[in-house]
């Protein structure tokens, strides 16, 4: 952890000098999507902007988030693990110093770490950092303007008094009550806070935050129509299929074996393992109500990348996009909340079987739901588990990469396992910017992350492992070894080369390799905040 860390540090300060044209940054981050659920990573729904970007950029295979929105998204903007920034779990304070639910004095974000590099630096979306109303929201922490939720999840199709608008009293666009649709008004804002640094004659940083595809699942009726009749043959059928693309586009051998359906039957049973009935087992009214449910999460993620194509199509007009580094991914694996059939009316574990008239207004205005542990599964293919999760269906995220001034190569993949630590040093890397040793005369933990530039290049990253906690749900990789656990349960051991899909558990068969990387666990969980989850036994 020490080398890791005195690596990082000398990687950011003191800082190069500045390229001789600063790169925009634009940093778009997917709500709970899954790793199979766009084109380029194997995917059915349709996402020709995003697939457009991986075919002239790169393909990470191995790249990871922090297990759920709030710890990814500290750990994204801080470049610290979530509990050394103070977001081991969510934005309520626990009362324990890696649990107080919003970025500590001691952290700098990317936004104030580029600001001070000379950038205009602009959010739109999802923040999901604050505690509450003293506590600092992104306008607070580097951003020169901010559109979006503060919280984590709400209407699509409702701006108030759930978006906002910082600084406070900036104008906000104009919309009929039937026009706003939160993905749309993203990608409106983007487009203005883009031509505001044009304007200024400073490089832009866009942090882009989607709330899609998260729940409530809300989509556009046009979009839902066009994936009415995609998601009939189930989830059996997806996961099969998914993972024979993913094979064909190359991002598995093809010897990589799909785990099998796994997934809860209450939410009571969400900490212990259930399963997801087959496909063919359910009555013809539930499949119509669930097939519904997934075309709906296509709907949104269709309309997220249709957005990011706009954004796109701003800097390919406006002559930067060759010198745009354009990142983009997930906050964490596809979200099974609650059970094999999903919920309605609120976060909780109430379910309706939708027929007839109920089953065409879901996705509309005023409705509620989630899709549910079966599809989520198949949005994860082909791992296991999901968002929460320290297995690999909860960490590891699609991460495709555009910047065509630095990355002649088009279309290849990289293996270097990454992390959202690492995306602060390489903006601050790529930005030839600074990483201050004090905020406001707080001195500020030096990065746990590694920039990418080395990556980007097809070189070797220096760093000697990786570890999550996250609800007492804990790993940690050093190599190909990955040591994984649920909460409360026993270790498990797996070889990621070999065993990618996490089904041959090894931790019978090399206890000593156990002890070793339980301990390094151990040692990294004292040294990072980590309690685990205070209050919960």
């Amino acid at each position: 952890m020490l080398t890791a860390t005195l690596l990082a540090a000398a990687t950011l300060a003191p800082a190069a000098d500045p390229p001789a044209r600063q790169p925009n940054i634009v940093l778009i981050l997917a709500d709970d999507l899954g790793f199979s659920d766009v084109g380029c990573y194997g995917g059915e729904i349709d996402t020709p902007n995003l697939d457009r970007l991986a075919a002239n950029g790169l393909r990470f295979r191995q790249f990871y988030n922090g297990t759920r929105c709030c710890p990814t998204r500290a750990a994204l903007l801080t470049g610290l693990y979530a509990h050394q920034a103070g977001v081991g779990n969510m934005t309520g304070d626990q009362g324990a110093p890696g649990y107080r639910g919003f970025p500590q004095p001691n952290t700098m974000t990317i936004a104030e770490v580029l600001r001070a590099a000379g950038y205009h630096t602009a959010m739109v979306g999802k923040w999901h950092l604050s505690g509450g109303p003293k506590t600092p929201r992104p306008t607070d922490r580097g951003f020169d303007d901010f559109y979006g939720m503060i919280g984590g999840f709400n209407s699509c199709f409702q701006e108030d008094p759930f978006y906002t608008r910082l600084p406070a009293g900036r104008p906000k666009r104009p919309y009929a009550r039937d026009a706003f649709y939160s993905t749309d008004v993203f990608g409106d804002y983007a487009l203005d806070f883009l031509a505001d640094a044009r304007r200024a004659k400073k490089p832009a940083f866009l942090y882009l935050a989607f709330n899609a595809p998260h729940f409530p699942l809300h989509a556009r009726p046009d979009d839902v129509r066009k994936y009415a009749d995609r998601y009939a043959g189930g989830w059996d059928q997806l996961r099969e299929s998914r993972l024979k693309k993913q094979v064909e586009l190359g991002l598995f051998p093809a010897s990589v074996r799909l785990t099998p359906r796994s997934g809860f039957t209450t939410r009571a049973d969400f900490l212990r393992r259930g399963d997801n009935p087959a496909w063919d087992t359910l009555p013809a009214d539930r499949r119509a109500d669930l097939a519904r449910r997934m075309a709906v999460y296509a709907a949104m993620v269709d309309r997220m990348d249709h957005a990011i194509g706009r954004v796109i199509d701003s800097l390919r007009a406006a002559n930067e996009l060759d010198n745009t580094l354009v990142m983009f991914l997930s906050d964490n694996g596809a979200c099974a909340e609650w059970d094999p059939f999903g919920f309605d009316g609120s976060s909780g574990p109430n379910n309706t079987l939708h027929t007839d008239d109920s089953l065409a207004r879901m996705g509309g205005p005023g409705t509620y739901h989630s899709y549910g542990s079966g599809w989520a599964n198949a949005g994860n293919a082909p791992f296991r588990l999901y968002k929460h999760y320290c297995h690999e269906g909860g960490i590891r995220t699609p991460f495709v990469v555009h910047w065509p001034a630095r990355v002649a190569t088009r279309g290849a993949f990289r293996d270097q396992p990454g992390h959202v630590i690492d995306v602060l040093a390489t903006c601050a890397a790529a930005a030839g910017a600074a990483y201050p040793r004090e905020r406001n005369g707080v001195a500020v933990t030096p990065t746990a992350g590694v920039s990418l530039l080395p990556a980007f290049a097809d070189r070797p990253l220096a760093r000697e492992f990786l570890a999550w906690e996250h609800e007492r749900n804990r790993a940690i990789r050093v190599g190909p070894w990955k040591l994984v656990a649920k909460a409360g349960a026993a270790w498990e051991l797996y070889n990621l080369d070999a065993d990618p899909t996490e089904l041959d558990d090894r931790a019978a068969a090399e206890p000593a390799r156990v002890r070793e990387l339980a301990a390094r666990w151990d040692d990294w969980a004292a040294r990072n905040q980590v309690t685990p989850y205070p209050g919960k036994k």
